[in-house]
């Protein structure tokens, strides 16, 4: 089984593609892994040999940031913006969306579930 950055990759996928199991690492980001490593992306995570896998973790320790470094750092720069009280910052507290989209309509997935507001009763005479 081959383990990388406290993941496990799986066994049956290509090489490419049982790469970007590891969060912070895309598809371009895996191919460039591999090209590094001189392994053919073709290639599936289950034949891969030890010498192949260590040549792959040396390669990501050293060149590329995942896992939880990668989400401490990105967790940090959003406290960063919160503090500074930027616009971006405050679209983080408010749990709105922070480029520039519309919320009249769409954003549900950052706003979350509908809140129903009643409507005021009319008088009546």
């Amino acid at each position: 089984m081959a383990r990388i950055s406290g993941i496990d990759l799986p066994k049956n996928k290509r090489g490419v593609i049982g790469l970007t199991y590891i969060f912070g690492v895309g598809r371009s980001t895996s191919s460039k892994i591999l090209k590094a490593a001189g392994i053919s992306e073709d290639k599936k995570v289950n034949e891969w040999n030890d010498d192949e896998l260590a040549l792959i973790r040396t390669y990501i320790t050293e060149h590329v940031k995942v896992e939880g470094e990668l989400r401490t750092e990105t967790s940090t720069n959003i406290k960063r913006l919160m503090d500074i009280g930027c616009q971006r910052g405050i679209r983080h507290r408010l749990g709105l969306p922070l480029r520039g989209q519309r919320t009249k309509n769409n954003s549900r997935t950052r706003k979350g579930k509908r809140k129903t507001v009643a409507n005021k009763k009319k008088a009546s005479k």
